[in-house]
């Protein structure tokens, strides 16, 4: 699908075509390819984008599956507001944000997901496992984590489940700059993207 805001069918959509509000973290694009990549959504995908916060994956890919669904999930009503607002600004009409805290609030969605996208939340663990058993065989779950806590944790969980295919990322780059009259290579904060998929277990 595409959107006068973004007219091409490729993902990828610049950082400062969305909305954003102080102190809340977005998911830059090169990292964002890198984790829509790994979801594998397909046509009709229902995906759980959990701790959505600017709503950056949540817009790509309800721009990808126009006729699947996604749950954007994020508990601070300022940032709802704001995944509101960027869903808004593409015309997207297949997302449901929902206000509340994961997994506390996976007992008011009734459509299970086939791909769950784990963007934030506390304790990492718990969340992944709570949310690995919502999904269906040969469902896929996305984690990502900015610290070395995080990576264990996730990778922890991924083995507790048994999952299968498991993956470990490092996503990491440079844009271009400019700075006084210089051009430099500038650093995007590295992060873990781990994934795995649903087995018999």
């Amino acid at each position: 699908m595409t959107t006068p805001l973004w007219p091409y069918v490729t993902p990828g959509i610049p950082d400062d075509l969305f909305e954003r509000l102080p102190g809340i973290p977005m998911t830059k694009r090169e990292t964002r390819l890198a984790i829509l990549s790994m979801l594998r959504l397909s046509a009709n995908s229902v995906l759980w984008d959990i701790g959505a916060g600017t709503g950056t994956i949540s817009v790509e890919a309800a721009l990808m599956i126009p006729q699947g669904r996604v749950v954007a999930i994020e508990r601070d009503p300022d940032v709802v507001q704001l995944i509101r607002t960027n869903c808004d600004r593409f015309g997207v009409k297949n997302v449901r944000v929902v206000e509340g805290s994961a997994p506390d609030c996976f007992g008011l969605l009734k459509q299970p997901p086939d791909r769950v996208c784990i963007g934030g939340g506390r304790p990492l663990k718990d969340l992944l496992e709570t949310a690995w058993e919502r999904l269906p065989l040969g469902g896929r779950v996305v984690a990502l984590s900015t610290s070395l806590e995080g990576l264990y944790a996730l990778s922890e969980a991924l083995a507790e489940v048994q999952a299968l295919n498991i993956e470990v990322v490092q996503a990491a780059g440079n844009r271009l700059e400019r700075r006084a009259n210089s051009q430099v290579l500038a650093a995007i904060d590295p992060l873990f993207i781990l994934c795995g998929e649903k087995g018999e277990g």
